[in-house]
């Protein structure tokens, strides 16, 4: 069997030259990294890499969010299932994102630009390690290692799926250690969906950042698609010039998750403080409560989302989510209300749920027949798929016969 083509291969094959196939490293004013970059050179045990690092002060907002989160991780603590995100300090926290040749993953993708940062005294610190060189990926990754190594947990935007199983890759394939193994690890995109999946179109990080946290990029960004194909462009001809909106967008990145960690825990924590100003926000987070056993807090939630004019549809799941937990908390009457609030809006539900409790609850056959008469009439004039329309009207059919044997009909 023919062994599999290296790394050297592959890149080969695209026209691309390592540094050792070069004559001459490129000058300073012709484009070099250290010279498009602010960054110094940092010895590791595996060789050098260059490193760009920014800082930031903790009071520095990014867009309306500040970078600094209000610890400790409580509730998210809670919802990732992982009590130690809510017993560490701030300092112990890594922000990180990579930079890639590609998107499939696996031994062929590498990752050309770490972008991590974490909290150092009173500033949030920012350093970004970059291979000249796929050659230097040992030395990358033992700088990026030393960098890790104080903290204990790991933050990432679909880090679990893409960034850490990545890097993970390289650290095997280099035998060298995985600095956070072991480490909690709180993915910030699992949240988001959850917090924002019914109001917003995208959960994407550059989207989020600005419909949740107020920030616009500056023209330096580029567009994700375009960062490998300028990676391997900088490998043939060595000018580095084109890189300087890939460091942006990458520092963009690491910051972004630290300010929208800081606004997700201040929404979970003071939901009412005037950030959350759309129904649906507070519909979501009154799920998300409900999930976490928080019934009180999840009631409440809801009913503040009732109070935003909800579109048709959405106000049906927040009433249908509201008056279910209300009878799951043993408060029937405010149950009772909610259920005669959504038939008045034509919500077929609700005259089954008030069918079921005059059925069963208040032994009003009476009662119960009217709800479930109006029930059929619902289901029979109402718009909705054909197995929908079945599957109601069976369920309702079988209702009223069991009603009509109790009042003797």
């Amino acid at each position: 069997m023919a062994d599999k083509p290296s790394l050297a291969d592959k890149l080969k094959s695209l026209g691309v030259k390592t540094a050792r196939a070069l004559p001459t490293p490129p000058k300073p004013d012709s484009g070099s990294i250290d010279s498009v970059v602010a960054g110094s050179f940092l010895a590791t045990p595996r060789g050098e890499v260059f490193v760009a690092e920014q800082t930031f002060s903790t009071a520095h907002l990014y867009g309306a969010s500040p970078l600094l989160s209000s610890f400790p991780l409580a509730l998210i603590s809670q919802w990732a299932n992982d009590p130690r995100l809510s017993a560490l300090p701030l300092e112990k926290f890594a922000f990180l994102d990579t930079e890639t040749s590609g998107l499939a993953g696996g031994t062929g993708t590498y990752a050309f630009l770490v972008g991590a940062a974490r909290f150092v005294d009173d500033a949030f610190v920012v350093r970004q390690f970059f291979m000249r060189d796929p050659s230097e990926e040992p030395a990358l990754l033992e700088g990026l290692a030393g960098f890790l190594a104080p903290c204990e947990a790991l933050v990432t935007f679909n880090g679990k799926a893409f960034d850490a199983p990545l890097l993970s890759t390289r650290y095997r394939l280099h035998q060298i250690p995985i600095p956070y193994h072991g480490y909690s690890h709180l993915d910030l995109l699992p949240l988001a969906r959850r917090l924002w999946r019914d109001r917003l179109e995208s959960r994407a990080l550059k989207y989020l950042e600005e419909h949740v946290l107020g920030f616009t990029r500056s023209s330096e960004e580029v567009p994700g698609y375009e960062i490998p194909w300028l990676y391997f462009d900088y490998l043939r001809t060595g000018d580095a010039r084109p890189l300087a909106g890939v460091f942006y967008h990458n520092a963009m990145d690491v910051a972004a998750m630290a300010a929208l960690l800081a606004h997700m825990n201040d929404l979970l924590e003071n939901p009412y403080n005037g950030k959350v100003q759309h129904g649906l926000d507070f519909v979501a987070l009154g799920k998300l409560f409900e999930d976490l056993g928080r019934w009180e807090d999840a009631a409440r939630l809801f009913e503040r989302g009732l109070e935003f004019g909800l579109g048709e549809s959405d106000f049906s799941v927040a009433v249908k989510r509201l008056s279910i937990l209300q009878k799951r908390r043993g408060d029937l009457d405010e149950a009772v209300r909610l259920w005669e609030q959504a038939a008045k809006r034509g919500h077929l539900y609700a005259f089954i749920e008030l069918a079921k409790f005059y059925e069963h609850q208040r032994r009003d056959v009476k009662q119960a027949l009217k709800w479930a008469k109006s029930a059929l009439k619902q289901a029979e004039q109402a718009e909705m798929p054909a197995y929908v329309r079945r599957h109601w009207l069976e369920e309702i059919r079988h209702r009223l016969e069991r009603l009509n044997r109790k009042a003797g009909i």
